[in-house]
C-alpha cells in the first residue's frame, strides 16, 4: 500500500483524539513488528500477513496483527486470538476481548510495554501455524 493511502486513512479518523491514538498505534506496530502497514477491508491497519488454506480448500490472505480505530473503542487484532495469553493480559490494563480482538476504550488504558509483549507473543505463536510475511 502506498504511504499516502495510509496517511489519508489516518487523517480521516475521527474524532481527533482517536486520530492521535491511531497515529500512535501505527508507529507502535511498525516498531514492534518491523512491518509496514496495509489497509485491509477499508478500515483495519494490518502489519504482516499470512496465506492460508483450509482443509475445505478455501484459501486467502489476511493480516497477522494490527488495529482498527473505531469511534467507540480501539480494536487490536492478534490472529488467531488471545486464548493463551492470560498472564500477559492480566498486566495490560483496562480492556475487554473477543476471539481475536482486544478492545480498549482509550489507548492510555493500556500499558504499552505489555501491549508490545502481547503483540510479539501473538506473532510468535501465530507463526507456528502460518508463516508470517512482511508487508
Amino acid at each position: 500500500m502506498a504511504a499516502s493511502e495510509v496517511d489519508d486513512f489516518l487523517r480521516a479518523v475521527v474524532p481527533e483524539k482517536r486520530q492521535q491514538e491511531a497515529i500512535t498505534l501505527d508507529a507502535f506496530f511498525r516498531d514492534v513488528t518491523g512491518f509496514e502497514p496495509r489497509l485491509w477491508s477499508g478500515n483495519m491497519m494490518g502489519y504482516g500477513y499470512y496465506d492460508y488454506r483450509y482443509a475445505s480448500g478455501r484459501e486467502g490472505r489476511w493480516f497477522a496483527t494490527g488495529f482498527a480505530p473505531r469511534k467507540a473503542k480501539l480494536s487490536i487484532y492478534i490472529m488467531p486470538g488471545y486464548a493463551d495469553f492470560g498472564s500477559i493480559l492480566a498486566r495490560l490494563g483496562k480492556h475487554t476481548k473477543g476471539k481475536s480482538c482486544l478492545y480498549l476504550n482509550k489507548l492510555e488504558d493500556a500499558d504499552m510495554d505489555v501491549l508490545a509483549e502481547l503483540v510479539r507473543a501473538g506473532l510468535v505463536d501465530f507463526g507456528k501455524r502460518w508463516p508470517v510475511k512482511g508487508t
